[in-house]
């Protein structure tokens, strides 16, 4: 095994303190002897959810030897009370150590410029490799072996239990539920995510008529305890009277009969989507990623797949899926459907001739719409409502172009034509009026509201974090607040004027490499906020370093950089190696300052050298 560069870990602090120990704070001096692993995450970013369940198999397998450690570092407000990551911690069934780092201290220490990041650490106390984004658990599966032989031979693996203590459980009758339903009959189905299950309400919103799912992981077809989800959230009536579920983490779209208790598939391998894969053909045969939520609109389901920033379209009568909207891009563009960006599309609510969509990473409500071209899928066009970016965030009323939300994750339509924000991370249910333009806040007070329905005069939300349905009276009048605004609070790199060499650096997993047979197998896409702050080096390309240019006279922004590599295992005698896609987005604030830096490195996977 080639050396590895010997860098001593930093200690980890947090002032939010320790989650899943049982009340004891940890220390690298407590973890000497085992592989640690660092996850730092924060829960509104799909990325890392998708982590934690790469990390889930790994966990199991070495956990006498393996302690993942997750470092909660947050982008939004909300993300820093302490309370809302306790609830995201059990939300997400992470069943390892958490440290709460509400402001940064141990990220900046280790370095770390994207969520989601993993940083291994050796027996030793020494950091040996780091990864940014998704696809890196083949990796890390060969490294901690490697570390394993390695360090059992020095005598310095030390074996056994690892620090992680569970909480203990509280009954309810939902657990962090996310969408819910409004059947013919009048009950609610309600998507119960954290126990993986359906749920039918009785008309009171609080009765439970019954459980659809065995209450336990998996992608199982069938009645009754039969069924198995993985936190499901979207629902949405389909015209023959049955239900379609975004089965999230499945990734798949599932179908649930309320007249026999019948759940099948109708979409997805159980597989999640990446670059390079089908964006459309027969919808068992293609690959889904987190789809959040669904809603029936221009005569085909819609589907917000909030894990490659895109609307996906369901085809019943065809049997297929297709990609509709989104360029896989993470960002606030509107245009074309096909030209559109989207960050983490979450919810999802046709009225008439605009389907709207609640784009929680850019804190924003969008819609599509027809382009007016005579009605085929290509003459759609994506319009925002409310909402700047991915980096402005808060709590103001008012005019959109000026008004603020925080994450929301669900739309509802109202019958005179506005329509009803689940604005997640303000607690809050907003509106938004087309015909004035004009945002309000109809409700405070609400804990997590995940999406919410009309019944009768009402509007009935779902209060994820308070485990509940909540009914409330639309109000003639909007409740109004004090106006708060934010910007995501991360350090600006500083930059030198001129030239900006930038470096993702990737090192292929031992055994294996990055295999051009058939092409290029990277890809770095490169842009700015605001554009006028390159000159050059902006666009699409297969090499991952290059050099940027920065015009003269703008003095801070932010680079977006997308890269994306694939190995393979590097067996000359196997004609069909098997192959790993690791990709990561990075949204990196920069400052240009005389004597700032000249190269930006960007680890995707490895160490820079």
């Amino acid at each position: 095994m080639a050396p590895r560069a010997r860098v001593r870990a930093p200690e980890l602090i947090g002032r939010g303190g320790w989650l899943n120990t049982g009340g004891n704070a940890l220390t690298l001096a407590d973890l000497r002897g085992r592989v640690v692993i660092l996850d730092f995450w924060t829960f509104c970013c799909v990325n890392c959810l998708h982590v934690l369940d790469e990390l889930r198999e790994l966990e199991e397998k070495h956990r006498d030897t393996v302690v993942i450690i997750g470092v909660h570092s947050p982008k939004f407000v909300h993300e820093a009370e302490h309370q809302a990551v306790v609830d995201a911690v059990e939300r997400y069934e992470v069943h390892h150590p958490v440290l709460d780092d509400p402001e940064l201290a141990t990220w900046k220490s280790y370095a770390v410029r994207a969520w989601p990041t993993l940083v291994v650490i050796d027996p030793e106390g020494y950091v040996v490799a780091q990864h940014a984004g998704e696809g890196h658990a083949h990796a890390l599966e060969t490294l901690v072996g490697q570390l394993e032989a390695e360090h059992a031979a020095k005598g310095t693996l030390r074996r056994g239990d690892g620090p992680y203590v569970p909480p203990e459980p509280v009954p309810t009758e939902l657990r962090f539920p996310g969408k819910a339903l409004l059947l013919p009959g009048g009950t609610f189905l309600v998507s119960d995510t954290t126990r993986h299950q359906l749920v039918e309400l009785a008309a009171d919103g609080e009765s439970v008529v019954r459980r659809i799912g065995a209450g336990e992981r998996g992608l199982t077809d069938g009645t009754g305890e039969l069924a198995r989800f993985s936190e499901p959230q979207g629902l949405a009536l389909l015209p023959d009277g049955t239900v379609a579920v975004a089965d999230t983490v499945n990734h798949a779209l599932r179908r649930y009969d309320p007249a026999t208790g019948e759940v099948t598939t109708l979409a997805g391998t159980g597989r999640q989507w990446w670059q390079g894969s089908p964006a459309e053909g027969p919808a068992r045969e293609v690959d889904l990623s987190s789809p959040w939520d669904v809603a029936w609109f221009a005569d085909r389901l819609w589907i917000a797949m909030a894990g490659v920033h895109q609307l996906w379209t369901y085809d019943p009568a065809a049997g297929t899926v297709r990609a509709a909207a989104g360029t896989t891009n993470e960002g606030l563009v509107d245009g074309p459907a096909e030209e559109a960006w989207f960050a983490q599309p979450s919810g999802l609510a046709a009225a008439g001739d605009r389907l709207w969509v609640a784009d929680s990473e850019t804190s924003a409500v969008r819609y599509v719409e027809r382009a007016g071209d005579g009605g085929t899928d290509d003459g759609f066009a994506v319009r925002t409502a409310v909402g700047t970016g991915l980096f402005d965030f808060g709590h103001r009323d008012g005019a959109a172009g000026q008004a603020l939300l925080q994450h929301p994750l669900g739309v509802t339509a109202l019958p005179d034509g506005s329509v009803a924000i689940s604005d997640t991370y303000n607690h809050a249910l907003r509106r938004y009026d087309p015909a004035t333009g004009e945002v309000t806040t109809l409700a405070t007070d609400l804990r997590e509201p995940s999406g919410a329905v009309l019944a009768d005069d009402d509007i009935v939300v779902v209060e994820s974090a308070r485990h509940r349905l909540t009914r409330l009276r639309l109000p003639e009048e909007a409740v109004r607040v004090e106006a708060v605004a934010h910007r995501t609070q991360r350090a600006a790199t500083d930059i030198a004027p001129g030239t900006l060499r930038l470096d993702v650096v990737f090192q292929a997993p031992g055994g294996q490499k990055l295999d051009t047979r058939y092409g290029p197998s990277t890809r770095l896409l490169v842009s700015s906020t605001p554009p006028e702050l390159l000159a050059g080096g902006d666009g699409a390309g297969t090499d991952l370093s290059r050099e940027l240019v920065l015009a003269q006279g703008v003095t801070e922004g932010v680079l977006h950089v997308s890269a994306m590599a694939a190995s393979c295992d590097d067996d000359p005698a196997n004609a069909y190696p098997a192959c790993h896609v690791h990709q990561q987005d990075w949204g990196v604030p920069v400052r240009v300052a005389e004597g700032g830096a000249t190269r930006l490195p960007l680890v995707l996977a490895g160490m820079d050298a």
